[in-house]
């Protein structure tokens, strides 16, 4: 079934129109799963937490594509929905070449400075020389890894994620691939596995690069562009919650690190690794309808239909909680399965995961929520009450949780900081939904 961002969505359509950004957000999410599997159960588990240490810094620089894809695409559905064609493809094509500037900078900038970084990080000399080599061999990839960030959500706007996810699954192909062979095989560890992560990016980025640079049926096309500023700000403002998040993840994460490496040692590190991987599947899900509805929102802001953004609202909503409840349920089934599997060669490390795991999921049942309600207000065009929840429930909340509740809860305090976050950023969020309803008629 083709649909356009002009549709009346029903429960079917949308659920088929967000699902292929599901899947992509699901199968991005896949490169880290994968390369932690086989680094931790081939190059031993100090590896392991070498590779999550830096990790939070190399998904917090991918932020720029992120910003910009979000930000982007609600501003090119904007203009799409006021029928202007011409301009949406202007303002997508000096994005995309921002992007690729601003990528190459920062990888560059990256690779010098990655020993300043990693001891920054608080990184062990067990450690330490794993993590500047995965950190510099992911750094070479870093403009494609941005690119495909963006483009998951163009081809979103432009209707084409389907195309989104086929690339998706083959870029994920490639890391599963090349991971089994050059860690599992070949015995490369650590090496191997950037190598493989670096593979699956430049497919992921290459691609769509590729499909927009030349003719097709999608709406959007990619030709030199001057930079316009007014749009560069307004596509950013749009993004910036988006980038926010991000950075604050990572941020978060740093901080994560530097009390469980207090509290546990590497074995700390080590767990906080595999809640990651396990969680970026339950956040991508949540993201992955965000990528999907933001386009859709902003094509509607821009025509002015407040019936459809009032349908919009309330089956997302509802789509949402019914979605949060089986996350949570199924990674509360799983959190000893899944600890097996990454550490199961470490009965310590592994009783630790599971308990860690079991409590970080409970903030599943809010933060959908959260991430959704962030996505609406982009796909409004209104940055700033994005930017607001994204940086409450992402940074704000959660750090002073992390100082705090380990002082009364120890370990635990430290499993149940994201709970407090997402639970007090939905109170915000729920508040700007109702206050803001009388503006936009939603």
């Amino acid at each position: 079934m083709e649909l356009k961002l002009s549709e009346h969505f029903t429960y079917k359509k949308l659920i088929l129109y967000v699902l292929p950004c599901v899947a992509m957000m699901i199968l991005t999410s896949v490169y880290s799963i994968v390369d932690g599997f086989f680094v931790s159960n081939y190059a031993g588990k100090n590896a392991f937490a070498a590779v999550n240490l830096i990790m939070p810094v190399l998904m917090g620089v991918s932020s720029l594509g992120f910003m910009i894809g979000t930000g982007g695409s609600a501003l090119v559905a904007f203009y799409l929905g006021l029928k202007n064609p011409k301009k949406a493809n202007e303002v997508f094509s000096m994005l995309i070449e921002l992007i690729l500037l601003g990528a190459s900078i920062i990888a560059f900038l990256g690779f010098i400075f990655m020993p300043q970084i990693v001891s920054l990080l608080g990184a062990s000399d067990l450690i330490r020389e794993d993590a500047i080599l995965y950190g510099r061999i992911l750094l070479l990839s870093e403009p494609f890894f941005m690119l495909q960030n963006s483009f998951q959500s163009f081809l979103a706007t432009a209707g084409k994620q389907k195309l989104g996810l086929r690339i998706s699954i083959l870029a994920g192909l490639t890391n599963v691939i090349l991971d089994f062979t050059l860690v599992g095989i070949l015995k490369f560890g650590i090496t191997g596995a950037a190598v493989a992560t670096c593979a699956s990016e430049f497919v992921g980025g290459f691609i769509p690069l590729i499909y927009f640079l030349h003719k097709n049926n999608s709406g959007l096309l990619l030709r030199p562009a001057a930079f316009d500023w007014k749009s560069i700000r307004k596509a950013c403002g749009n993004g910036s919650s988006e980038m926010l998040s991000n950075l604050s993840t990572s941020l978060v994460s740093v901080i994560y690190n530097f009390q469980l490496m207090h509290a546990a040692a590497e074995n700390g590190i080590a767990a906080y690794g595999v809640v990651m991987y396990a969680s970026f599947i339950a956040t991508s899900i949540y993201l992955g309808y965000a990528i999907g509805i933001n386009p859709i929102v902003g094509y509607h802001y821009g025509a002015d239909n407040k019936s459809e953004l009032h349908n919009l609202l309330t089956k997302s909503l509802r789509i949402t909680g019914v979605t949060a409840l089986s996350i949570t349920l199924l990674s509360e089934l799983l959190a000893l399965p899944i600890a097996r599997l990454f550490v199961g060669y470490d009965l310590v490390l592994c009783e630790m995961t599971r308990t860690g795991f079991m409590l970080y999921a409970i903030s599943y049942l809010f933060s959908g929520f959260n991430i959704f309600g962030s996505a609406f207000f982009t796909g409004l065009n209104n940055g700033k009450i994005s930017a607001i929840i994204s940086t409450l429930r992402t940074l704000v909340i959660q750090t002073l949780a992390l100082l705090i509740l380990p002082i009364f809860f120890g370990l635990n305090g430290i499993w149940c900081a994201i709970t407090a976050a997402e639970l007090l950023t939905l109170i915000v969020t729920g508040s700007f939904l109702l206050q803001e309803k009388k503006k936009y008629h939603y």
